[in-house]
C-alpha cells in the first residue's frame, strides 16, 4: 500500500533524480526554450521534499497537495506551476486516504494529467510534458484492474518511456518551443524528458 512514509520517499527520489539530471535539461532547454527548466525541477522539488520531510500529515491526498502548494509557490515558472498543479489535483483525487492501492494510484495520474493539460492548455500531439503524462495515466488506469502495485510501476515506467521517445518524433506546438516549430521534429522535448524522469523515480517507490 502506498501511504505518506512512500509519497515520502516519492519525492525524495524525485528531488535526487532532477539533482542528477540538472545539467542535462538545461541543456535541452536551452535549445529550444530559455534554459531554466533543471533549474525549476530543482528548485520545485528541493523545496517539496525539505518542507515536507518532517511532516506529520497520515493523509496521503493532503500530503501530496500540500507538496503541490509547495512546488508552485517555490517555482512559479511555467513547469514548476504544472508541477504543482499535477501534485495539487492529484492528491485532490485521494484526499481522505491513509492508505493507497493500484487503482489509487491510477486516480492520482488521471487527475494530474487532466490538471496540467487544463492549466498548460496543451493536448497530447504537442509534444509538451502531455505526452508522457497522458499515456501514464492511461496505462495506470489499464493496471490497476489487477490491483498489483508492482504491475502499475512497470506500466507507468513503459507509458513514459515511449510517451518521450514518441514526442521526438513530433513538432513543438505549444510554448517557446513552437518558435521552432518543423526544426524540434526528430528532437528530445526538454519537458516530455522531465516528466519520464518524474514518473520514473515515482515509480521507484511503488516497488
Amino acid at each position: 500500500m502506498f501511504d505518506v512514509a512512500l509519497a515520502k520517499a516519492a519525492l525524495s527520489a524525485i528531488r535526487l533524480t532532477m539533482e542528477e539530471n540538472r545539467d542535462r535539461l538545461i541543456e535541452l532547454d536551452s535549445a529550444v526554450g530559455d534554459g531554466d527548466l533543471g533549474l525549476t525541477m530543482c528548485k520545485a522539488f528541493v523545496t517539496a521534499d525539505q518542507e515536507l520531510a518532517g511532516s506529520s500529515e497520515t493523509d496521503v491526498g493532503k500530503f501530496l497537495m500540500q507538496a503541490g502548494m509547495t512546488m508552485a509557490r517555490a517555482a512559479p515558472s511555467t513547469m514548476g506551476t504544472l508541477m504543482g498543479t499535477g501534485f495539487m489535483r492529484g492528491g485532490k483525487a485521494l484526499k481522505g486516504k491513509t492508505e493507497c492501492d493500484a487503482s489509487d494510484i491510477a486516480a492520482f495520474f488521471r487527475a494530474f494529467s487532466n490538471g496540467v493539460m487544463e492549466r498548460g492548455k496543451a493536448k497530447p500531439g504537442n509534444k509538451t510534458v502531455v505526452d508522457v503524462l497522458e499515456p501514464v495515466a492511461v496505462a495506470a488506469e489499464a493496471a490497476a484492474s489487477d490491483g498489483d502495485m508492482p504491475t502499475v510501476a512497470a506500466a507507468i515506467l513503459d507509458a513514459a518511456r515511449k510517451g518521450e521517445e514518441a514526442a521526438r518524433g513530433m513538432m513543438s506546438e505549444h510554448g517557446r518551443a513552437a518558435i521552432y516549430r518543423e526544426q524540434t521534429i526528430g528532437k528530445p522535448d526538454p519537458g516530455a524528458v522531465a516528466g519520464r524522469l518524474m514518473v520514473e523515480a515515482f515509480a521507484s517507490a511503488l516497488t
